[in-house]
């Protein structure tokens, strides 16, 4: 038995997977983002912790025996998330999270002090990462940078509390700006930018590897075996390509949660920044992939259902389905920017915006437009990826948002790719989680990364594909005339 935890934005999910690929328990527990000021976003590391000890105490009281045969646990997280903590490992202020954006200034310093920035990280510097992070709080907050002994991200303060030991794992680390992601090891030169050294760390371990031990004391408190060994683990979107067994080159997902994501994994570290592409190491070792991020994807949606008064996201998607062609054709373009923009824009104060708004529009038609932008904003970051050879011809669909057929549907005629919704597609990140501590008690790739059965296909229309590319060529028009 094996336990994945996945420490998301808005909810911390956790898995038992049986050496069977058999999902024996999932449980959840909800999460709040705190914005005190516009741009920023942070968490109390402590919500992190009382949310693990929901799902540990739910999966005690539901499966005491599936916990009592725990050979590993895995960890997963949202990526970026600066935790700093004292020389006692005392939390000194919220987390700042991955869509936080008060740290434009302090991108383009980094930049400027240090040219060799994008081919030591691979990617731009960006306010979601974690260093620019650190120097907003080494300018602003003096005093808190002064007492700071340590950083680490959201999943890495887990298992802090889990085990006493602070590590990281690769692909987690590559988000940070100050890993060398060609070497896999931390970059001395990205550290002293920032006013930081190694001793700030926590030490490196490959995500399939193991990184530490639960305490004695947590181990009784949930009925698990003793020295039960934690997994190095992932970033949210390695965990879930992990998850989903797409791990070989040129394999990929498009990942529709609160951020969008287009994910492809590779054998080798092929950045390009110059279109705000992430270039990241995989989960596994000798393995890289490349990442493009839009900050608004289902979150988009939930905000339009939210101020349309649709019931929920369903509601809403249910609505925009309704139109015909020629009614979806008539619908106002939407700009889904509505936190900034990482690929291809890299604005984090870019805006969000209907466009072409007529008396004859009802909310079903804004409701179509919010779908469509997002298809949109993913096709950019889509066009951001480097050839593949062969092609790419087919991309697994996950997140929240891969629940909606109807949705499904419009994105792969917008990106002309066949997209594949797969069981347990819901839960990738921890399903990946828990992989990564199986593959940690020795198990191979190939027993461990099955891809999970195919529920429903959605191959592209070429006739509905080509009504949307016109739509698509105003849609990116809109973004530069806007900027002026």
């Amino acid at each position: 038995m094996f336990l994945g935890l996945d420490l998301g934005t808005s909810e911390l999910k956790a898995l038992l997977l049986s050496d069977q690929h058999q999902v024996i328990a999932t449980a959840r527990s909800p999460l709040t983002v705190q914005r005190p000021q516009p741009l920023w976003s942070e968490q109390d590391p402590a919500d992190w912790w009382r949310a693990l000890e929901s799902v540990m105490d739910q999966l005690h009281a539901s499966h005491p025996r599936a916990l009592a045969q725990l050979r590993g646990i895995g960890l997963s997280g949202q990526m970026h998330g600066a935790t700093l903590l004292d020389s006692e490992d005392r939390v000194l202020r919220p987390a700042i999270l991955w869509n936080d954006g008060r740290s434009g200034q302090q991108c383009e310093r980094l930049t400027r002090d240090v040219p060799q920035l994008s081919a030591i990280t691979g990617n731009l510097a960006m306010p979601g990462f974690t260093a620019p992070k650190l120097q907003w709080v080494r300018e602003h907050e003096p005093e808190v940078f002064a007492r700071t002994a340590r950083v680490l991200l959201p999943k890495d303060w887990l298992r802090l509390i889990l085990t006493g030991e602070a590590v990281s794992d690769m692909s987690d680390a590559a988000g940070t700006l100050w890993l060398d992601v060609g070497k896999r090891d931390w970059s001395d030169r990205m550290l002293a930018a920032t006013g930081l050294t190694r001793a700030h760390m926590p030490r490196l371990v490959e995500g399939s590897a193991v990184s530490a031990f639960v305490t004695p004391g947590l181990c009784a408190r949930w009925g698990l075996p003793a020295g039960v060994p934690v997994a190095g683990g992932a970033g949210d979107n390695a965990a879930s390509a992990v998850g989903m067994g797409l791990v070989r080159p040129g394999e990929g997902f498009v990942s529709l949660g609160t951020s969008g994501v287009v994910f492809v994994s590779g054998a080798a570290f092929q950045p390009n920044p110059q279109q705000a592409l992430h270039a990241f190491c995989h989960a596994l070792p000798d393995r890289w992939h490349v990442m493009s991020v839009m900050l608004s994807a289902a979150s988009a949606v939930s905000w339009a259902a939210r101020n349309l008064g649709f019931e929920n996201e369903a509601a809403l998607l249910a609505a925009a389905s309704t139109l015909d062609a020629p009614a979806q054709d008539r619908a106002p373009l939407f700009l889904p920017y509505l936190s900034g923009e990482r690929s291809p824009h890299n604005n984090p104060l870019a805006t969000g915006a209907w466009i072409g708004l007529r008396a004859e529009h009802g909310r079903e038609q804004l409701a179509y437009a919010v779908a469509e932008g997002v298809g949109f904003g993913l096709l950019d970051g889509l066009r951001t990826i480097p050839a593949l050879d062969p092609p790419l011809h087919t991309l697994s669909l996950v997140g929240g948002g891969s629940r909606s057929a109807w949705w499904a549907q419009l994105l792969a005629d917008i990106f002309g790719l066949t997209l594949t919704v797969h069981q347990d597609s819901e839960t990738g990140g921890a399903m990946g989680a828990a992989r990564l501590a199986w593959l940690a008690t020795g198990a191979s790739v190939d027993t461990v990364c099955v891809t999970p059965p195919v529920r429903q296909s959605f191959a592209a229309d070429a006739a509905r594909g080509g009504r949307l590319a016109l739509r698509h060529a105003r849609f990116r028009d809109l973004y530069p005339a806007l900027q002026t």
